[in-house]
């Protein structure tokens, strides 16, 4: 695999026979040609190679959740507590490799107590698991280059004797602190296991988790519907016991042959009622455009529940409201579910005091935002029109001078003649969105002598040496 570095083609990696040709990394590619004239050479592609990686951590997923990235080629697994899902260490080791083996990828493991220890083991060691207090005798015999550190470093450390990890750790923390930097003492210690670390997982780790694992891989669709009601029953009742609720729910299925199919459920509130969720899942398979393909046979099925929120038991029997507000709770899923998370909105409140940005539309399934709708003032009459024109419409207007209310105005050539008004609202414009050239606006609410409601505004003001005025029509009330 070669790429571009300063204008020349180097060799980026190399499979085994190349390396046993006397080929290495950062051989030019004329220099590698002029020794094996056949040689086979392809353009690296490092995203595709990341891409692929994170293919294969999420195919990992089934072993545990928690899966980070190591380097451009090694995935780092936290099994703490996962082990015994798989008839144990030894298990899980044959079980991994029997999986990367069927999608063609040679593997090298090591378990360890932290996550340096088990890297370096299984980059420079022999592989394998480390019996717990035995790790630092085994991990001493490794070389400095175990601890992944710079070449300039490594050499450094040879001149002075130092080549493997037991040397190092012979000597006093501080002299190699103030010598090669505090970060090799870290890695020391880390490596040797005397120092534990959390790994960063590539997906946050879910709150709720339940999973099926099957000796045989089956591909009854039919059968995969029953398997996934139990997982969502098993996940409720968990739920249940914490008093919350999910938001999220994501469903993982891992074929035989590597391939991992995800499908997401989102609600629009907290829930762990099972039938729906069931309903929920059937419409998101009946509106797959690719279809569910078990392939080879699934081996695993996971249900993750990545966002819960508290849920408190409500008795419907008491308050009709419940029973309506669930139903259209359940039609807005549905909805989400078939549609997309972005094809399904409804209005929020924000905290502006500007009409037209005091609502915007967002997705059914996102969680409500902070502000609040503004409550109406007790038997008074709504402060805003259900009704915006946007851009606000221009009327011709007779009012009193200086800022009195408009007594007749000209809209869509109809004569309306004002018979109630209440005003002037003034309302500034936000200067950090608008700029300081927006005009101010003074707002009336009125009626005509047919009882129709409108809401005009007026721009400008009656002074000498300016124009007249400018109304406009904003709004109509119900």
């Amino acid at each position: 695999m070669v790429e571009t570095q300063q204008n020349t083609l180097r060799i980026v990696d190399c499979d085994w026979r190349a390396v046993g040709l006397g080929l290495t990394r950062g051989l030019t590619l004329a220099d590698a040609r002029a020794r094996i004239p056949d040689l086979v050479a392809l353009e690296a592609d490092p995203q595709a190679d990341r891409r692929f990686l994170e293919d294969v951590a999420g195919f990992c997923d089934r072993f545990t959740p928690l899966v980070a990235l190591d380097a451009c080629d090694g995935l780092l697994l936290d099994i703490t507590g996962c082990a015994h899902l798989f008839g144990g260490e030894e298990g899980l080791v044959a079980l991994a490799g029997r999986a990367m083996d069927r999608i063609g990828l040679a593997l090298r493991t090591a378990i360890a107590g932290t996550p340096d220890a088990a890297r370096a083991y299984a980059r420079f060691g022999r592989g394998g698991i480390l019996a717990p207090g035995r790790e630092e005798a085994t991990l001493r015999e490794l070389p400095v280059t175990g601890l992944d550190i710079e070449a300039e470093t490594v050499i450094a450390l040879s001149r002075a004797g130092l080549k493997t990890l037991a040397d190092l750790a012979e000597r006093p923390s501080e002299t190699l602190s103030a010598r090669f930097g505090e970060a090799l003492a870290v890695r020391l210690r880390r490596t040797l296991g005397r120092e534990d670390r959390r790994i960063t997982p590539l997906r946050p780790p879910p709150d709720c988790v339940v999973e099926r694992h099957f000796a045989e891989p089956f591909a009854d669709t039919a059968s995969l519907e029953a398997v996934v009601a139990r997982l969502i029953g098993e996940a409720a009742r968990v739920l249940e016991a914490r008093g919350e609720g999910g938001r999220v729910f994501e469903l993982g299925f891992f074929r035989s042959d590597g391939a991992v199919r995800r499908l997401m459920i989102e609600t629009g509130r907290p829930s762990r009622d099972a039938k729906a969720l069931i309903r929920l899942y059937r419409e998101r398979i009946e509106a797959l455009a690719d279809p569910l393909d078990p392939g080879f046979g699934f081996d695993a099925v996971k249900l993750a529940v990545p966002i819960c929120e508290p849920l408190n038991t409500q008795q419907h029997s008491l308050d009709g409201r419940a029973v309506e507000a669930d139903a259209i709770a359940d039609l807005v899923d549905r909805l989400v579910t078939r549609f997309g998370r972005d094809r399904v909105l409804r209005f929020a409140a924000q905290d502006t005091h500007h009409p037209v940005r005091a609502a915007k539309a967002i997705s059914a399934a996102a969680p409500p935002p902070e502000a609040a709708w503004p409550e109406p003032e007790p038997e008074q009459p709504p402060a805003r029109p259900l009704q915006l024109f946007e851009p606000p419409q221009p009327v011709e207007a007779i009012a009193e001078v200086p800022d009195g209310p408009p007594i007749r105005f000209r809209w869509r050539r109809l004569i309306h003649d004002v018979a109630r008004a209440e005003g002037p609202e003034r309302i500034a414009p936000e200067w950090w969105r608008d700029g300081f050239d927006e005009p101010m606006r003074d707002y009336y609410r009125v009626e005509d002598a047919a009882g129709r409601r409108f809401w005009l505004f007026r721009i400008g003001f009656h002074e000498a040496g300016s124009g007249p005025p400018r109304w406009f029509l904003h709004g109509l009330f119900a």
